[in-house]
């Protein structure tokens, strides 16, 4: 048993292979159906690449900051976690919208865009996770 979580372990131990090993995961995931069928767009690549870039940053930082959480366990670190983590959601939702050329998804009965309002809540936790006060007896 030890042995299957030694190189996760590992991985989990050094940013920096944390941060090569995502990059390369997300590369991974997105080549075929995101980024070869766009290659030859230059204008579009350069959009999926910068939205591509976001996704591995985002998901870096949420996994840094749980691996925090799970260390620490302090609820600002929870709030900061769940922040990145809507980060990583809005990050998906603009590289899809750009991709697809469709039009922002709007929430039809207050007509505000859904990654604004996805924005709003990641702002919000930021913000709580900042100003919590944390009662320590």
């Amino acid at each position: 048993m030890q042995s299957r979580r030694a190189p996760l372990k590992n991985i989990t131990t050094s940013k920096y292979k944390l941060f090569i090993f995502i990059s390369i995961s997300i590369i991974a995931i997105l080549i075929i159906p995101v980024i070869l069928p766009h290659i030859t767009h230059t204008k579009l690549i350069y959009h999926i690449f910068l939205h591509t870039v976001s996704i591995i940053i985002a998901i870096f930082l949420s996994v840094v900051s749980t691996l925090a959480y799970k260390r620490n366990g302090d609820t600002r670190l929870l709030f900061m976690t769940l922040g990145f983590f809507s980060l990583v959601v809005i990050e998906i939702l603009n590289l899809f919208d750009s991709m697809m050329g469709i039009e922002d998804t709007i929430i039809p009965t207050v007509d505000i865009e859904l990654s604004h309002i996805i924005l709003f809540v990641m702002l919000t936790l930021f913000g709580i996770g900042v100003f919590k006060v944390n009662n320590k007896s």
